[in-house]
């Protein structure tokens, strides 16, 4: 390893900056923030000094399409997102030490000197190029304003800078037959001036890091995907763009241009950290250029290239900046089998989340991190949701809890009791809760949230087996003592819980050390992460604890089926939104049209047509005489429910034979979203049969 820092200085921990053009979902939450956060309080209850930075990513394509299908401002869209997702953030529980917007005045400054610096070194290439250009609309198109097909997969709708259907990286000029979103015109090609960052030139210097240096401790789809860019050859990457939104390119000749966000983006975390260190009246540039701060990014896969390969080339050619020691990059996360989906709405929203679950913020946490994409895609369901809040938060953890606390009420009110003799028993459930915050911290430190996540269910594991066993419940009638011996055991296991599922669980952690009038807050009598193993007694004799109260509550069949009825709303909408609809039939005179004979009818009789599955044989008024209509509609309606039911009959068509039976006229019919029949009928009172239609 190229800086395998045994015991660092400090931590600078980035979180992915989420783009402002939507509130956050549990995809971004699995992916992101919740083993960040992990990670974050896990390292702070070992005393160590951290850098947990993120904020609003407030430039780039996707924030001025936003805009312009809500025809409001750029501006009116960051400031709407960022006030919600930076709420969603607290509410839940991530504990950033800095949450800042990339529209932030120390960050334009930031990334304007990062890209002088580059510009003054001589480390971009200037080239004039032909880019997309839309004649309607007077403007360049960003690789997001055009749409056309991939020439790699043939899929008739990829954007210019990705094909979402095979996955490809594509530049705009690559697509067949390209497409302006703003107007729908065809754009032209037109010359503009752009700054390039010359990747390949950092490609030995890629190799030595990446594929020599963290071989064995960087994740195989971090390490693989990097792999696969570096090997294939890198090239040239654009640094600027032809946009009105985004950060001024602060150079001659680069008037009417902005930085590319992805140049800019990655640069907040050093502007975040400097807004933080001002605040809090530190110096930033430890966190960022002390080579014994360990840094680390956490991002979703399809960040990879940007954090490994990109960022780094650009910190490696400013000259003043650590690398990051490891990028724990997760794949995605599914929802009901389906994926995420922020523009057809497939998501579950943090802030809708916090409003329909209060005060279980918890709940979500344990099962997003109990499956954590970490090494492949994962599924989301409601029912594994209620599976894991019903039978492990309610059923180990809080069951645990509850019978400690409040046989400890019961038998002692609330005081510690003092411990006899250790049994054998005794001294191996202590000897294994020692073990706890070495196996977990083992977890937590090769970014394995999931597997660490477990093993504090296996503590409380540990709690509820050994009351089962020893059974205080019935052994206070034979042997007082020996019960005390029990519940103090007990109570130490529990102690033990309320720090080390601190990262997982943190509200429960609270109210846990609350109940057990725990100290909160970093004073002598509070307990760290390493008191766990290296003390003897954890809440000692005499300590007065507090009453009962329920850590979870079982959520119910009929919570989780209005989230799924949810679901199914959702998906009806985007199916009614996507259906297509048939073209327009060649076009008809209105003499044509007046040939048709329509009449206004009501159906008297209804049978289905012997072994004909789709047929029924109807029998109906039209005003002119009672008809046979042979109609192919048994499978949406039985006979007996459209006997009296008034339709609209064409009564001039020729009649024709259908398995024997002469059929003289048609029922006119259309289609719902559902593929369901619906007759085409006149629904207003007063209306005879014989009533033409015209």
């Amino acid at each position: 390893m190229s800086q395998n820092l045994q015991k660092p200085a400090r931590y600078t921990i980035t979180a992915a900056l989420p783009y402002t053009n939507g509130p956050i979902h549990i995809g971004h939450l699995a992916g992101v923030y919740v083993p960040a956060d992990i990670y974050a309080r896990y390292l702070r209850l070992n005393g160590n000094d951290v850098a947990f930075v993120c904020g609003s990513d407030e430039h780039g394509v996707a924030i001025s399409m936003k805009a312009k299908k809500e025809g409001v401002s750029p501006q009116n869209i960051i400031d709407k997102y960022h006030g919600i997702i930076k709420q969603s953030f607290q509410d839940f529980g991530i504990t950033f030490n800095n949450y800042s917007r990339t529209s932030a005045e120390v960050h334009h400054k930031t990334a304007s000197d990062f890209f002088v610096k580059l510009y003054e070194q001589g480390d971009f290439i200037e080239e004039t190029t032909e880019q997309l250009y839309d004649e309607e609309a007077k403007q360049f198109l960003a690789d997001r304003f055009v749409i056309g097909t991939c020439p790699k997969c043939g899929h008739e709708e990829a954007y210019g800078d990705q094909c979402e259907n095979c996955g490809s990286t594509l530049n705009a000029t690559d697509l067949i037959n390209p497409k302006s979103t703003i107007s729908g015109a065809v754009p032209s090609l037109k010359e503009t001036k752009h700054w390039f960052l010359p990747l390949d030139r950092y490609e030995d210097f890629l190799k030595t890091w990446i594929l020599e240096g963290h071989k064995n401790d960087w994740k195989p789809n971090v390490y693989g995907q990097c792999k696969s860019w570096i090997d294939d050859g890198l090239k040239p990457r654009a640094v600027t763009r032809d946009l009105d939104w985004g950060i001024p390119v602060p150079v001659e000749g680069g008037e009417g241009k902005v930085l590319y966000v992805w140049f800019d983006a990655p640069i907040g975390y050093i502007s975040s950290t400097k807004e933080w260190a001002a605040r809090e009246g530190k110096d930033w540039e430890p966190y960022w250029k002390s080579k014994d701060t360990k840094m680390v990014h956490f991002i979703g896969k399809d960040n990879i290239v940007f954090h490994c390969i990109i960022f780094p080339s650009m910190l490696k050619a400013h000259g003043d900046f650590i690398l990051p020691e490891n990028v724990p990059a997760n794949e995605f996360l599914n929802l009901e089998g389906n994926k995420l989906s922020t523009s057809k709405n497939w998501a579950v929203w943090l802030h809708e989340y916090l409003e329909e679950f209060p005060n279980m913020q918890d709940v979500l946490r344990y099962t997003l991190t109990a499956n954590a994409p970490e090494t492949k895609d994962n599924d989301f369901t409601w029912k594994d949701f209620q599976a894991r809040n019903n039978n492990e938060l309610v059923a180990i953890y809080g069951n645990f809890i509850n019978r400690v606390v409040v046989l400890t009420n019961k038998y002692y009110n609330g005081i510690v009791p003092t411990p006899g003799t250790y049994s054998q028993v005794d001294k191996e459930t202590l000897d294994e809760l020692k073990k706890y915050p070495e196996i977990i911290a083992s977890s937590i430190e090769r970014y394995r949230f999931r597997e660490a996540g477990q093993e504090v269910m296996n503590l409380a594991r540990l709690g509820n087996k050994y009351l089962a066993d020893e059974e205080p419940w019935k052994v206070i009638k034979q042997d007082e003592e020996r019960v005390k011996t029990i519940m103090f055991v007990a109570l130490q296991i529990a102690s033990a819980l309320a720090v080390l599922s601190e990262p997982f669980l943190p509200f429960t952690a609270a109210k846990l050390k609350k109940i057990l009038n725990i100290s909160q807050s970093s004073t002598e009598d509070s307990l760290e992460w390493k008191d766990i193993s290296e003390k003897e007694v954890l809440l000692p004799a005499e300590h007065r604890i507090n009453e009962a109260e329920l850590l979870f509550s079982k959520v119910e069949d009929e919570t989780i089926q209005a989230q799924l009825d949810k679901l199914e709303a959702t998906k009806k909408e985007n199916e009614n939104m996507n259906k297509e609809v048939d073209p327009q039939k060649d076009t008809i005179t209105f003499d044509d049209f007046t040939k048709l004979d329509m009449r206004v009818g009501t159906i008297i009789e209804a049978e289905k047509m012997p072994k004909a599955k789709k047929l029924l044989v109807l029998k109906v008024d039209t005003g002119l005489d009672i008809r046979t209509i042979v109609s192919g509609i048994a499978e949406s309606f039985s006979p007996e429910n459209i006997i009296g039911k008034k339709v609209t009959v064409l009564v001039n068509l020729a009649p024709r034979a259908l398995r024997g039976v002469e059929s003289e006229g048609m029922i006119l019919m259309t289609e719902n979203a559902d593929g369901k029949l619906v007759f085409v009928n006149p629904d207003e009172d007063g209306v005879e049969n014989g009533e033409t239609i015209n």
